[in-house]
């Protein structure tokens, strides 16, 4: 078996910190943890893997310790990362006010359709709120959702809008509201010449 080198110092025998951890270690710690967890390895199994002790790698991921260059150098290489592509993953906490100026507009031409994310997504959130507009007579068809099991909410704010989940269609009016899991095909239509208004909420599974 091969020698675990440790990078950060033993903390036996040191007092538990007094102050939070700060966020943006939380945050990194949080990341790895998950990235350990998506592979299904234990923290003895990412050891071996990166030479790195159990102990260095539990108070990385617990935001006990601010992690070294050296360290994340090898746990990118167990994930096969660049360190500048991990920190990318490590987003600042979104901001808790979104101005009406700042929430990006996407048009599509094309079928009429208009799309303002009024709370734009985060990898620090799993939800997010986007205002829909259709043209009348607009037709949009999705084969599939872009994450399978995502819960949708769909409430219209004005006219009317046909939504189609696989099979079942559903006829919306000003202020119904349309809640589901998506697993497969959709269909969203304006079916009156007045257009239709609607807020979708979204919720990562």
């Amino acid at each position: 078996m091969r020698r675990i080198e440790e990078i950060l110092p033993d903390p036996a025998g040191l007092p538990e910190p007094l102050s939070p951890p700060d966020p943006v270690d939380a945050r990194l710690g949080a990341r790895l943890a998950q990235l350990r967890t998506e592979r299904g390895w234990s923290l003895g199994e990412l050891a071996e893997r990166s030479g790195v002790s159990r102990s260095t790698l539990s108070r990385a991921e617990r935001a006990e310790t601010s992690p070294t260059a050296a360290l994340l150098n090898r746990l990118c290489h167990v994930y096969g990362r660049t360190m500048s592509q991990l920190l990318s993953e490590v987003e600042a906490e979104p901001a808790p006010l979104v101005r009406a100026a700042d929430q990006p507009v996407w048009e599509d031409r094309d079928s009429g359709f208009v799309r303002r994310s009024v709370s734009p997504p985060h990898t620090g959130l799993r939800a997010e709120l986007v205002e829909g507009r259709l043209a009348a007579g607009a037709d949009i068809a999705y084969d599939r959702p872009p994450v399978a099991g995502l819960e949708q909410h769909i409430w219209v704010l004005d006219g009317a809008l046909e939504v189609t989940e696989r099979d079942t269609a559903h006829r919306l009016r000003a202020g119904d509201c349309l809640r589901m899991r998506v697993w497969g095909p959709t269909r969203f239509r304006c079916p009156d010449d007045t257009g239709a208004r609607y807020l979708l909420a979204v919720v990562r599974p």
